[in-house]
This record gives structure tokens, sequence and C-alpha cells, in this order.
């Protein structure tokens, strides 16, 4: 329903300061993942790599950098930036409050532990003697979840007499340094002791809950770790569930036995709580969750969530998000541009859904691309996936006539850098190089502008320093630091600063303005693009 503003909101158009709009200008944007920007130092994937394309590029007159984390994006203060949020403010064309910027005023405010749907839950269980299966993430990255929302659940239970909050956990070592999930359960443990309700009912690694891949077999193993209590191994208590030697994110579905020597599994009558607030890494468990429901004998069972899911199952949000309509997605379809959106599987729904803001729906001149994965196995191995299987994509596109934008990710920064491997990530950046090279050379024979810029910084570091003091340890999670961004222009445009500083948010806008097309008023980030008179 909320589309049926858009052909009113898409009439009112700002003239950016390039003067008035174009006859159509092709061309392309080209996304790089994970690609940040910080002084060369130890760690930094980026400054060491031979990547004499981006390095020109960036140094240049045609080169910016972005604001790509926190308010300026629309997350906490602070908070390190991530693909779903930059891909969205990318296409929304302003700032849109996210959902952790959301859940956090909740529970600031004590809202979140009197939220109605939360209180009704808790008296009902309370009263049926039911239980409270709370699953998501635990640790501080504030990238899918954040540890200290749970608390707040906890609470609401505890001042409705539920006694039975079961917490099935899910290990990161992605958002956060591998290896320091043994903190996080401390700090769970410390959280149920203080607040007096909870338990640990299992633990597994993010890789099996969280993967978006298409690897079903892993997600069933976590659905029916948390439906079932089906594990491959069991343990006296959470802390030991962790004491392994694989990493965090690879820790298999562990049950974690009560004082009677029993896993803990869904009763019909329970609820199913997602505490994850980020919904892409987590609808696939979700959903499947659903479906084992639905063909079992537990049709009673509730599924809520923390934010709103993008799932075919319905579930309850106890945070509903903003609207991000009326941006790029829109302003084509009105305009009748023809767009393609090319990415490998990791970050095919980035340059689709979320670009699109949030929005399922292919646009009548929209076309997709999956680009198919070249080899199996860990990327950090792979670190070049099949990035030029995704420029050669690029490149056919621009040969179409009737093609006016391309959209494409390069996805091995991000995916290379979440694995915390130096060298893999280094190497990563230099296919990267390579390919971006293709990609503005085939460009500039077909006319076309191009337009590179990372959605959120990672592989400009990759070592953080513990909290103890002791040494600098791999790290694979995403920073605050900006990110470039560059224009090869096919004429005589440029790219200016904005008056205040300039942010991701204004891709969406300076993407119009390249092509020649009216930028809606929802658009409200500056545009950075300008054409000398």
């Amino acid at each position: 329903m909320r589309h049926q503003v858009l052909p009113r909101l898409l009439g009112a158009v700002r003239r950016p300061a390039g003067g008035p709009v174009m006859a159509l200008s092709p061309g392309i944007l080209l996304i790089l993942d994970g690609w940040g920007h910080a002084p060369p130092a130890t760690g930094n994937a980026v400054a060491a790599a031979d990547s004499p394309f981006l390095d020109k590029l960036t140094s240049g007159p045609h080169g910016l950098l972005l604001a790509a984390s926190g308010r300026a994006v629309g997350l906490p203060e602070g908070v390190v930036g991530n693909s779903e949020i930059g891909h969205l403010v990318m296409g929304a064309g302003r700032p849109i409050e996210y959902d952790s910027l959301l859940v956090e005023r909740q529970v600031e405010s004590g809202a979140l532990r009197s939220h109605p749907l939360l209180v009704e839950i808790c008296r009902q269980l309370a009263r049926d003697d039911g239980t409270l299966h709370l699953v998501g993430l635990a640790s501080d990255g504030r990238i899918h979840s954040d540890i200290a929302h749970l608390p707040e659940v906890l609470r609401a239970a505890w001042n409705h007499r539920l006694d039975r909050v079961a917490i099935h956990a899910i290990t990161d070592g992605r958002d956060v340094p591998d290896r320091t999930s043994g903190m996080y359960m401390s700090r769970l443990t410390a959280m149920i002791k203080e607040i007096g309700v909870g338990f640990v009912a299992s633990v597994i690694g993010r890789d099996y809950a969280m993967d978006k891949s298409g690897k079903t077999h892993l997600t069933a193993k976590a659905c029916r770790l948390v439906l079932d209590g089906e594990a491959e191994h069991t343990v006296p208590d959470a802390e030991a569930a962790v004491r392994t030697d694989c990493g965090d994110g690879s820790i298999p579905p562990t049950a974690v036995l009560s004082a009677s020597g029993e896993a803990t599994f869904v009763r019909d009558g329970d609820v199913i709580l997602f505490m994850n607030f980020r919904s892409d890494r987590t609808a696939p468990l979700a959903d499947m969750v659903a479906a084992g429901l639905a063909s079992s004998a537990r049709a009673r069972v509730r599924l809520i969530s923390l934010g709103q899911y993008d799932t075919r199952a319905e579930i309850s949000a106890l945070v509903p998000r903003p609207d991000a309509s009326g941006g790029l997605a829109d302003a084509l379809d009105e305009a009748g541009v023809r767009s393609v959106r090319i990415a490998e599987r990791e970050k095919f729904e980035h340059v689709t859904f979320f670009l699109n803001g949030r929005d399922a729906r292919r646009r009548r001149s929209e076309e997709r691309l999956l680009v198919p994965s070249v080899a199996d196995g860990p990327v950090q191995y792979h670190p070049r996936m099949n990035v030029m299987g995704v420029a050669d994509s690029v490149i056919d596109a621009a040969a179409r006539r009737e093609v006016g934008l391309i959209v494409a990710n390069l996805a091995n920064m991000d995916v290379v850098g979440h694995t915390g491997d130096y060298e893999g990530t280094r190497e990563a950046t230099v296919a990267v190089d390579r390919a971006a090279a293709r990609i503005c050379a085939a460009a500039r024979k077909s006319r076309h502008w191009v337009l590179l810029v990372g959605d959120h910084g990672n592989a400009e570091q990759m070592l953080t320093a513990p909290q103890d003091g002791t040494s600098p340890v791999p790290y694979g999670g995403h920073t605050c630091n900006p990110v470039p961004c560059a224009l090869v222009p096919a004429g005589r445009e440029r790219l200016i600063p904005s008056s205040y500083p300039p942010a991701i948010a204004s891709i969406g806008p300076t993407v119009l303005h390249l092509l020649g097309l009216p930028v809606p008023v929802t658009m409200s980030a500056p545009v950075l693009s300008r054409t000398p008179a």
C-alpha cells in the first residue's frame, strides 16, 4: 500500500547544483563491498595490496571519502556500517533509521520491557507453564544483534513471574573477534544470575544458524537443535560448550543439559522469540523453524522477532521498521530506465532487495543476474571468488544499448575479510582491482560513466587490540572508517564535496544526476556530482 503514493512523490523533484536535467547518460554503479579507507598500517590489507587502478582513482581528482557508519546512515553513534544498511541508504538516498537504533531506543526508554505483545506472552506462558525460547547471536557486534538487549526481555519475564526462559545462543567470531565466545558466555550467565531467570539451553555457531548462502543442511541442524534438542554434543554448562578447538562461528550443535540430564526442546504452546534485530541472516532459520512447526504437532507455538523480518512466514515484530520507499528503484521505474543488477550469491539480495528499499518486488524494467560461484570450500583459499564472472556480466550488459544503469557488487574484500585472513584479503583486494580496471576500460569504450564506492569498511583493518591489552589479534569484522568513492566519467562530470560531511546516502541521488534524471524529494541527501559549465 505504501507504494500508491510514489507517483505523487516522484513528481516533485530537486534540480541538483549541476543544472538542468540532461538526456539519459548510461552508467555503472560498482559497489566494492568492504572497501574502507585507513592510513597504511599493519593489518591494512587494502593499503598493502597491489592495486594500482584503485590507488590511482582514490588519490586523483575524482575521489572522495564518504561516511558509512553511525548516525550518517541511521545507526547508533559509533556503530560500524554493514552491507544491509549500506545498500539500503544508497538506494533510499537518505539515512534510514536502522533496526538496531530503533531497538536501542526501546531498550533505553524501558518501552521494550513493557511492550504489550511481550507482556501478553510472558503472562500467558507463566499461566500455562510454558517456555519462552530466545534465539539470537550472543555478542555485541551490533550488526545483527546486541547481547545488551537480552536483559530487558529477561526482566519482562521476571516481572510477570515467567520462570522458564530458554536461551539458544549463537556464537559469533565474525562481527567480533574470533575466540571470544567464552567471554560472551560468561556475560550471558552473569545476566541470568543477576536477573534471576533464564538458562542456556543450547549453543551453536553462526555458520549453522545464520547461513544465507543456501547451505540448508547447516540451517537444518540449527533448526533441529532449537526445536527438538537434537545435538552433536551435550555439555553440562554453557561455558563448556565454547571450550573447543574450532572457531566461534563453527561451534557445532551443542545441547546444554538440565540438572536431570535432558536437552531442552520446544513444546506445543511455547513461544520462540528471535533476538537478532537484522533479518537477512536470521530469516532462513526462522522460515525453517516455522515450516518445521507446521509439519509437527506443535501448531500453537508462536513466533515473534525483536526487529521486523523479511520471511515467508508471518512473524510479529516487537519493533517495526521505517519506510524506505521512494528511492532509486522507484525513480528508475517511474522513468522507465532499464537496470541490470549483478552479484554473486552472498551479495545478490543487497543489489536487489536492499537497494530497492527492502522491497522484494522486481520492477518492470529491472533485470537480475546471479553470477554462480566457481569454487567451494573456505573462501580465504579462493579469494578471487568469481569476481571476473561478475566483471564479464557487467561488460556484457554495458554493450546493450537498451540498458541505462548497471548495479554490480564485487564482494571479495568483505566476504574474504570476514575470515580474518590477512593474506587472503590482500589477494581479494588485488582481484577486485583487476576486475574494476577491466570494467572501467570497457565502460570508456561504450561511453558509460562508472561510480565506484564502498558500502562499509572491513578489509582496511584486519587486526584489533583485545580489551585485555594483549597483542593485536586477527579481526574479520566491519569498521567505522570512511569508504572511498570515485567517479570514472564519460564526459566532463566530476565529484564535488557536499556542504556538510558527505555520506553514502548521496549515492542514489548522484546516480540519478549522472543518468540525467530528476531526483525525487524523498531522496534528501545531496548530489555529489557536477558538470562544469
